[in-house]
């Protein structure tokens, strides 16, 4: 591939699409980074699980539901914005062609939807409180999409327009050489920044469950709203000028915002209400209650053997 440049930075960077091959199969630093994304968000989910009453177990059983079910709601999402690349000559609907994810094409709005809808019913099965897991995959969820980010620069692709700022990255596209905003760049460094905080801020001073969803929802949205804007292989609206992702990240962080405020002005919920507290509680209360049942059956016990001593002295 053409060399990626960064002429304000005085930096060049020659990568080609392919790390390895395995069987003659060749295996991308796209999949590479979406992979490595992927593990990681979930080694964290695991080991911080606890803190919001959810048994370590649980992250990897849903894990084992989300990830392809991810994977195919990004594809369903793509290809339904998408329709024009997947007709036959005929305006037939090429069927073959729309399942071959392999060939890439997927938009990270349909996986976070497919996610959510499975993460509803997951905690629906196992009866756990869905704010709760929320928050903990939100974390996640900025991971995942920080790093996944750094494929599309591997694919030279999801740039945007022209521009002359000291950070502009430097790309030859069908033979012509442009500068253009490094957007892969804006919403890797936008995320790590959004899972900073929620890391450090929030995750010590949550007040109630689905907090640092909403806060995902809503920093991701506003995030993405601007980014969006910038780049130029955006997904439109069935043939209008409206961008599907811009539209749909305006309206998460409006609806996001408005909730996430509400709760934390007008509702004001305590620290009682949390999942995990509850989820403590209520550990607490069945060991208190087995201690009870002990110390009551230890004292039937002794009573009994008092009177039988009792008995005995007669």
């Amino acid at each position: 591939m053409n060399p990626i440049t960064f002429p304000g930075l005085g930096l060049e960077f020659h990568i080609n699409r392919v790390a390895f091959s395995i069987f003659g199969k060749p295996i991308y630093w796209y999949g590479i980074f979406i992979a490595f994304g992927f593990v990681l968000a979930v080694i964290y989910c695991y080991y911080n699980a606890p803190r919001y009453g959810i048994q370590k177990d649980r992250v990897i059983d849903l894990v084992l539901f989300a990830a392809p079910g991810g994977i195919i709601g990004a594809r369903i999402y793509y290809v339904i914005f998408y329709q024009d690349l997947y007709r036959n000559a005929d305006g037939s609907f090429n069927w073959k062609e729309a399942v071959a994810i392999w060939d890439g094409g997927l938009a990270i709005y349909g996986g976070v939807i497919a996610a959510v809808l499975i993460l509803l019913i997951f905690c629906k099965v196992h009866k756990i409180k869905f704010t709760a897991f929320a928050d903990l995959g939100s974390y996640g969820l900025f991971i995942g999409q920080s790093i996944g980010r750094w494929g599309n620069f591997c694919n030279q692709e999801a740039f945007g327009g022209l521009t002359n700022l000291p950070w502009r990255m430097g790309l030859t596209v069908a033979g012509e050489y442009i500068e253009v905003h490094p957007t892969f760049l804006y919403e890797s460094l936008w995320n790590a920044a959004g899972f900073a905080f929620a890391h450090f801020v929030l995750r010590k001073r949550r007040k109630f469950d689905g907090e640092v969803f909403l806060f995902y929802l809503a920093w991701y949205g506003l995030g993405r709203m601007w980014i969006e804007g910038l780049r130029t292989d955006s997904l439109y609206l069935f043939g209008t000028g409206i961008r599907v992702s811009q539209l749909l990240a305006a309206l998460c962080f409006l609806i996001a915002g408005i909730l996430l405020l509400v709760m934390l002005l007008k509702v004001k919920p305590g620290p009682e209400k949390l999942y995990v507290n509850q989820v403590a509680a209520s550990k607490a209360d069945a060991a208190d209650s087995s201690a009870s049942e002990l110390t009551e059956k230890t004292q039937a016990e002794q009573n009994m053997e008092d009177k039988q001593d009792g008995s005995n002295d007669h």
